[in-house]
């Protein structure tokens, strides 16, 4: 009796750690995901500096008609 309940014990934590190293990997996954978001975001952002340093005009007028 004692040898299942170690057999199912072992399979308990390797499931267990199976899942954790999963959880762990996505949450690599997640980070790269978020960097890259975080790097466009920069792009965008000096882009849209450049635009304004070469034409500072752009964007400082709306025209509304009703």
């Amino acid at each position: 009796m004692n040898t299942m309940d170690i057999a199912g014990l072992s399979m308990a934590m390797s499931a267990s750690q199976v899942n954790s190293a999963f959880g762990v990997a996505m949450l690599g996954k997640s980070l790269d995901t978020a960097e890259m978001a975080g790097d466009q975001i920069t792009n965008m952002i000096d882009a849209a500096a450049m635009e304004r340093s070469v034409n500072p005009a752009v964007g400082s007028n709306l025209d509304i008609y009703i």
